[in-house]
């Protein structure tokens, strides 16, 4: 049987299935097998892990009899599961010229197939992982865009993913002066809650302990980089953390990723640069440095959560993903899924910071309130900025 046309989770898995496919349509396969560092994947790559995601805890687990599509699939696009067992070295992804682009999207539509074939018969627990898988299919969505964009800017012809019709930025505009508005303080409940779907990173629900502060009504631009760049803001070790000063200097690091003297480049190929636009990609310790320079700081996503909530300002969604000066830790009472699935966020809960938000290539409907991002300090090739924070 099939399944009904009634039930929204069956739209969210055809819309979800559907938008990865229209992603990858404007790359050949060649574009698509591409990898331009170990921290990104081939858009060919996301396309079939997400696939395999469904394909092993959906089909393998609940649909007696199927058998895979593939069985050297399972060691091709398994990411991080160790208890799904060996899997092909993530640095080494874009060395996989077969299966070709469309092997991969034959792939997809066959799990599709057996997915919606066996939607009437699948329990609740399948039901809730597709769920899952949806949602992750969303996160993939986002890095197969951020990715590709790496991957056509170490190109020196620096092609576009997409055309751009839009006239050039017009004469220099100036950002309002920065407001800044006083956030809730004392106690406050923190954390995912309700029936809707979270990730298990954003819960259990709990109270923090908010002390007086205030947080920027507005993203901090690209006019106020280059600013800090002008004060020699990657040249000052006072205001830098260590790390990010050695990193800094290790890298030769003068400028956000993809910028040039004033334009940056983006999915839309090289543009002249907005002043008045969100800077973006820039890392945690770019982020920090800034902060310090400004007088400021970065909030604490506890902060970040609380303004949201309240519904200060407008602009917490929808262009950058804003650092937070939190590290990625459990939450009180935080517990690890059973099984594989249990791997998704709490292993990674070491060494990593935490945006909130969401950007200009996260898919509608893929943000909350209560998401946690999370990369490592020294990442920049995401679409991340900053909002700056003060004490009061």
């Amino acid at each position: 049987s099939t399944a009904s046309a009634t039930d929204p989770l069956i739209d969210l898995f055809t819309a979800t299935r559907a938008l990865s496919c229209d992603l990858a349509a404007p790359l050949s396969d060649a574009e698509a097998t591409i990898q331009s560092m170990p921290d990104a994947s081939p858009a060919k790559w996301h396309l079939a892990h997400t696939t395999w995601f469904l394909e092993t805890f959906i089909l393998r687990d609940f649909v007696e009899g199927y058998e895979a599509f593939d069985a050297r699939y399972a060691y091709l696009f398994n990411s991080y599961y160790e208890a799904e067992g060996d899997r092909h070295a993530r640095p080494q992804r874009g060395m996989l010229a077969r299966p070709s682009l469309a092997d991969v999207l034959a792939y997809r539509a066959h799990v599709d197939a057996a997915v919606i074939a066996a939607w009437s018969t699948l329990p609740d627990r399948a039901r809730d992982l597709i769920e899952l898988g949806c949602h992750h299919e969303a996160q993939h969505q986002e890095l197969l865009l951020s990715d590709i964009l790496h991957a056509f800017a170490q190109n020196p012809l620096e092609p576009a993913l997409w055309t751009v019709s839009t006239s050039p930025v017009g004469p220099r505009s100036v950002a309002p002066e920065t407001e800044w508005v006083a956030g809730p303080t004392g106690r406050f409940e923190i954390g995912h809650i309700g029936a809707d779907f979270a990730f298990d990173c954003e819960g259990p629900r709990h109270s923090v302990w908010l002390s007086p502060h205030a947080i920027a009504d507005r993203l901090v631009t690209n006019a106020d980089w280059e600013a800090f760049i002008a004060d020699g803001g990657y040249r000052r070790p006072d205001l830098w953390l260590s790390d990010g000063w050695a990193w800094v200097r290790e890298k030769s690091i003068d400028a956000p990723l993809y910028w040039a003297v004033d334009s940056a480049f983006g999915l839309h190929g090289r543009q002249r640069r907005d002043p008045v636009a969100a800077v973006r990609h820039i890392s945690f310790y770019e982020a920090d440095a800034f902060a310090h320079w400004a007088d400021a700081r970065l909030p604490t996503e506890f902060e970040w959560e609380a303004s949201a909530a309240n519904g200060a300002f407008s602009g917490m969604f929808g262009d950058v993903w804003q650092w937070t000066a939190s590290a990625f830790l459990p939450y009180p009472g935080f517990a690890v899924a059973v099984g594989a699935v249990g791997e998704y966020n709490g292993k990674f809960m070491s060494g990593q910071m935490v945006l909130r938000g969401s950007s200009i290539a996260t898919p509608p409907g893929s943000s909350r309130i209560t998401t946690r991002n999370f990369f490592p300090p020294h990442t920049r090739w995401q679409f991340a900025g900053l909002r700056l924070a003060k004490d009061l």
